[in-house]
């Protein structure tokens, strides 16, 4: 393919294959398998001005499978027929995916499989030896990808220019949670061996001064598969997970199944109020049906004939659950759910709590706006870069990310040690970025657009096996910075720059001259370009395991001033001695936080008003000392970091709340805001939009979606409509950006559901009404006030007045919280974001870093 050859994929190709493996195929070929259907069902081709090939006759019943498109340049070129209709074939400019075992005459008639066959072939001239062949899962040509064609390309030799490298994707990757944003996959796809140059040198050995170079060796990669998983590199498992059948439900599943589905109510509820405040004449059938009187269970009503688009709005309208409906059926199942598990109806508690899940989902608003002034920000990996291949190429991504009312791109400008951009610190740019320069374009695509553009910034990894195998590097290589300055590398406990079961080497935070080196290539990025903030990535050491014996940190400079400091060789310290290994730990993680606090500096100096965040894990603060000597309490209580982005990746919402959560209710984080990232790969767009609207009945600045990548049209089209459309008509604050505009736009906000709730006779105040206006009144004076003229005065104003309204707004709510104890906290939640963004302000605008 890499040398414009064509594929025609058919069937499960790599559904038994290692994740990373899958990974890399769905990158490859635009779309992945998802799940086969249980009957043959009708094909239906979607026949468009960019897709003329397809035409009526390639319609027929087969018996085959959900395919799931991966990319921004895949499209669906037929369906299954169905309520959801989802994609039967999906192409790009370079593959054709069939949702079916093609040629196997019991899966689909010869005929049309012929019909198909021919039709594929001829949107590339139907050119024998064209380079296309087709490759079936099930079928005599095997899989797409040949049996160890991974492997191979994996040990591959850097080649002459005149032997082109068999390149397998773009791989580009970013910290947690089996992120592969773009091409290669992670366990499988590359020798996980351990890179070794040289057991760790005795400190006795290092001589003062300027570390004595050594000679990097390259050892033949092993092709046996690691022993251990880097759990950096994998997504949480699912809150709730689902066995088949009538398998038992535990007490803790069956918890969770309740608390998760009463949230939901919760989350869909708060959507359609947001929606329908900010929209009230196209909630017209809402208020008229909520003027004729309350709701049972005091929520607000919708008219089964309201015109309102769902998630699910692929389905007639008329067969769709009315809101009320939908509602009251979740309802009734929380009661009744504990009788069916306690009765041991398992089979029929999970089919009922399924399609409950469903129908609430089906709810969610996708034809209005109903979002509020937040951080949207997007990471925009390498791959995508390298893929847009140009300057229009790229500004065809940005023009997408401003319609969909994305306001932050976090755009990938070091990564596993090579630049974007022609560096005069660096050793290499990337080499397969040839004839333009992507951060300068991006810098000026995004302002165009009214768009932030952060560089994101690989710090302490710097290199990656993966990146090797699509630069036809040998899989050990170390990367243009540890081989120009082999004494700069890090080790583990046994000798390994790159840990066993993981694929990047680290620098050593410890050495002078890798923290001068690092300060040096990121003042050229915030003095050479107008970037609007630096992202800190990999701001940490690999995962260890202590209590396995799997301990990292001991670099050449490390080790000779622990020594200098305690006496004692770090490499002697055994887990057991708590004292001396206490010692240790805070050593490390105190160059972390050092370096850190010396690049909010360096950044204040330079530029003031650049935005510094981080991207970190959100594991319990002292077992992620332990095993990444990663301490980001210390960055925000100190003020060095203006934005935390916890990698909170989860494949649904329950466990999403539980990684998220907990930092967005932490009152100890300084006045730093928090935008959880959102992990795309193969999170459905209902799963993102829920996610989403979680993140925003929190207290949370905003989210961060992983990665450009997995940004597919769907998600785009759907975020256009709900938060791109007012963005195009007034530009809406940026949190860290215009903190006090950004607090008192979540107070008009707020403002707006109330009113609409009174004016419908939906809520239920403990305060006369006409007090109740008077407070919001003065509290929206105060916030606006500030916005317009932000000074230590009215800043206190506002202060006094926002903590006097939320001292008393429980007690105002009293009788509105017996039966919408969700929503109420969602209010406090907002109303605590309302005083995080103001902290946060009298911090970056009056003057108090």
């Amino acid at each position: 393919m890499s040398k414009g050859g064509r594929v025609i994929v058919s069937g499960p190709v790599g559904s038994l294959s290692a994740p990373g493996v899958r990974q890399l195929l769905g990158t490859m070929l635009g779309a992945y398998w998802a799940f086969p259907l249980s009957e043959a069902t009708m094909v239906q081709p979607l026949r468009t001005r960019t897709q003329e090939w397809v035409t009526r006759d390639l319609a027929g019943m087969i018996h085959g499978g959900v395919v799931v498109p991966t990319g921004l340049n895949s499209q669906t070129a037929a369906t299954w027929s169905g309520p959801d209709t989802p994609p039967a074939v999906v192409t790009t400019n370079r593959t054709t995916f069939f949702g079916w075992r093609w040629g196997v005459d019991t899966v689909a008639s010869p005929t049309l499989d012929l019909s198909w066959l021919k039709a594929a072939m001829s949107r590339y001239g139907n050119r024998p030896g064209g380079g296309t062949t087709v490759a079936s899962q099930g079928a005599p040509s095997g899989n797409c990808v040949p049996p160890g064609a991974i492997a191979r390309a994996s040990v591959t030799p850097r080649q002459s220019p005149q032997t082109p490298t068999r390149i397998l994707g773009t791989g580009s990757f970013i910290e947690a949670g089996g992120q592969v944003s773009r091409g290669a996959g992670g366990q499988g796809s590359v020798s996980n061996s351990p890179s070794r140059v040289a057991s760790p040198p005795p400190v006795s050995a290092v001589q003062q001064g300027t570390p004595t170079r050594q000679t990097v060796t390259r050892p033949t990669p092993a092709l046996t598969p690691a022993r251990r998983n880097d759990p950096t590199q994998e997504v949480a498992a699912a809150g709730i997970p689902f066995r088949p059948g009538a398998q038992r439900i535990t007490p803790g599943e069956a918890i969770a199944m309740r608390q998760e589905l009463e949230n939901l109510i919760g989350r869909v509820e708060s959507a359609l109020l947001s929606a329908n405040a900010a929209n009230r004449g196209v909630g017209r059938g809402l208020r008229e049906q909520g003027n004729t009187g309350k709701s049972d269970d005091n929520s607000f009503v919708i008219s089964p004939t309201t015109p309102i688009a769902t998630v699910a709005s692929s389905v007639s309208l008329s067969t769709q659950p009315s809101a009320p409906a939908a509602i009251q059926s979740a309802r009734e199942l929380l009661q009744t759910l504990p009788r069916l598990i306690a009765n041991r109806d398992y089979a029929n508690a999970r089919q009922q709590w399924l399609q409950a899940r469903q129908n609430l989902w089906n709810l969610y608003p996708i034809d209005r706006p109903n979002a509020q002034a937040e951080i949207r920000a997007i990471w925009l990996d390498r791959g995508s870069i390298i893929e847009a291949g140009s300057e229009q190429g790229l500004a065809r991504i940005f023009d997408q990310l401003a319609a969909a009312g994305i306001n932050t791109i976090f755009f990938e400008t070091v990564n596993a040690g090579y630049p974007i951009y022609p560096s005069q610190v660096a050793p290499e740019q990337n080499p397969l970025v040839k004839g333009w320069d992507p951060l300068a374009s991006a810098v000026k695509l995004a302002h165009a657009r009214g768009m932030e553009l952060h560089a994101w910034v690989w710090t302490f990894a710097t290199g990656n096996q993966i990146h090797n195998t699509i630069l036809g590097q040998p899989a050990n290589y170390l990367g243009p910075v540890l081989t120009a300055n082999p004494s700069w590398a890090n080790y583990d406990n046994r000798g390994n720059i790159i840990p066993i079961g993981q694929t990047k080497p680290f620098l050593d935070p410890a050495n002078p001259e890798v923290r001068q080196y690092l300060m040096r290539l990121f003042e050229e990025i915030v003095t050479r370009y107008k970037v609007d903030g630096l992202q800190l990535d990999y701001i940490r050491y690999p995962f260890q395991d202590p209590g396995a014996g799997r301990i990292y940190g001991y670099g050449r400079a490390a080790r000779e001033q622990f020594q200098q400091q305690y006496g004692v060789d770090p490499i002697r310290i055994s887990v057991r001695d708590r004292t001396r290994w206490q010692q240790w730990t805070e050593f490390r993680t105190t160059q972390i936080n050092s370096f850190v606090a010396e690049v909010s500096q360096m950044l204040r100096q330079r530029r003031s008003n650049l935005i510094l965040s981080v991207a970190v894990f959100g594991y319990p603060e002292q077992e992620r000392i332990q095993k990444l000597q990663q301490n980001w309490e210390v960055w925000a209580r100190q003020g060095d970091v203006d934005l935390i982005v916890p990698m909170t990746y989860a494949p649904d919402t329950n466990r999403f709340q539980q990684l998220a959560q907990p930092w967005l209710n932490h009152t100890n984080l300084g006045s730093s805001l928090i935008s959880p990232g959102i992990y795309l790969l193969r999170l459905p767009e209902v799963g993102a939009i829920d996610q989403i609207q979680l993140l925003r009945d929190l207290p949370s600045g905003g989210y961060s979606l992983f990665a450009l990548e997995h940004f597919g049209n769907n998600l785009q089209a759907i975020l256009s409509r709900t938060q791109g459309i007012r963005q195009a008509n007034t530009k809406e604050p940026i949190p860290f950006r215009q903190p006090f505009a950004a607090a008192a736009a979540r107070f008009s906000n707020l403002s707006q559901e109330w009113n609409f709730l009174l004016d419908t006779n939906q809520m239920r105040l403990g305060i006369a009404r006409s007090n109740w206006t008077s407070k919001t009144e003065e509290l929206a004076t105060a916030l606006n006030k500030l916005a317009q003229e932000p000074n230590a005065s009215n800043f206190a104003a506002a202060r006094r007045s926002l903590t006097t309204f939320r001292t008393q707004f429980r007690m105002w709510m009293s009788l509105h919280t017996t039966q919408n104890w969700y929503q109420v906290q969602t209010w406090e939640n907002r109303l605590f974001s309302v005083e995080r963004m103001l902290n946060y302000g009298e911090r970056i605008l009056l003057g108090n870093r």
